[in-house]
């Protein structure tokens, strides 16, 4: 069993876990895609990364691979990992917050 993600318009609208892509397409119509739960930024656990990253309803389909909707307009999606990043890189230290606005990270005082 594997996971596939339906594909409306370059949209992902249901994922699911089936036998293989030629069943979902054959009994539930539309286009599917497979997606790997282990998928992150390209990578995988065991060497083996599927289309940049796991699927999610909202997700994005470009051919290639899947990424999440842009968090804030500043912020770019890398071509290698379809990973959105801040202009600014957060600091490692400490709960922040992007404020776009300000276009910087800012500390969250507890």
């Amino acid at each position: 069993m594997a996971h596939f993600a339906k594909v409306e318009d370059g949209l992902v609208t249901q994922v699911i876990v089936a036998d293989s892509q030629q069943w979902c397409e054959a009994n539930l119509g539309g286009t599917w895609v497979q997606t790997s739960y282990n998928t992150i930024g390209n990578q995988h656990p065991e060497g083996r990364p599927l289309h940049k990253n796991y699927a999610g309803i909202g997700y994005h389909w470009d051919g290639v691979g899947f990424y999440a909707p842009q968090p804030f307009p500043s912020w770019i999606k890398d071509a290698e990992t379809y990973l959105w990043n801040a202009p600014v890189p957060r600091p490692t230290e400490g709960f922040w917050n992007w404020d776009e606005d300000s276009l910087s990270w800012v500390e969250e005082t507890l």
